[in-house]
């Protein structure tokens, strides 16, 4: 699978695990979170990706695409999860022009959620739920795993419009895109690295 190209892959997941500190650089996160309130959560998640995985063999993609967009803002927070409510306080990035119609795999994100909190209700966070889930798709493709630090606490709003000014998109110019990722912390050549395998990823699960 991974295998041809282990190493270009493996830069890759440093890479998308270094956006899972994003959200709380203050913050104790730990790969032991939850070891004493919820010790299956990675088990629990890695079944429900299974289980996603045999009827949506392109839901691993889009569970890495749906993390890295809610990433990119103000950190791995889950807000990109959040849908509009009725006194319109919350926009939801799920409408933003980088998302609209194309970010995908929220029911699987609900499904997963269920099944954790059926386990250990009212302990894990949805932003740890799709680190989790990020994480699970990228090592049941075959390719590396890692330890994902925990204890991300979920957000309460939405930002609808960083979300359509912040995201990259595909057809900006190298100046532009730069200055994004620039903004997050990360060079040209983290730019490349994660544009390049966000597609090799896109290609490998469409063809699997």
């Amino acid at each position: 699978m991974f295998s041809s190209s282990s190493s270009y892959t493996s830069f890759f997941m440093i890479l998308l695990a270094a956006f899972s500190l994003f959200p709380l650089a203050r913050a104790q996160l730990n790969s032991t979170f939850y070891s004493l309130n919820c010790p299956n959560v990675s088990a629990i998640v890695n079944t429900a990706m299974q289980q996603a995985l045999q009827s949506d063999p392109r839901i691993g993609a889009s569970l890495i695409r749906l993390h890295f967009h809610d990433c990119f803002l103000q950190g791995c927070d889950g807000s990109i999860l959040l849908d509009n409510n009725s006194n319109r306080s919350i926009q939801s990035e799920k409408d933003a022009a980088p998302n609209a119609n194309s970010t995908r795999g929220f029911d699987v994100v609900d499904n997963i959620k269920t099944a954790v909190e059926s386990s250990c209700p009212g302990v894990v966070s949805c932003a740890d739920i799709l680190a989790l889930a990020a994480e699970s798709a990228v090592s049941l493709a075959g390719g590396p795993s890692w330890n994902v630090l925990l204890g991300r606490r979920e957000s309460t709003s939405a930002n609808q419009a960083l979300a359509n000014t912040s995201i990259p998109a595909p057809f900006e110019n190298l100046s532009n895109l730069t200055a994004k990722f620039n903004a997050m912390g990360l060079n040209v050549t983290d730019l490349v690295a994660l544009s390049g395998k966000f597609l090799f990823l896109y290609f490998y699960f469409s063809k699997i």
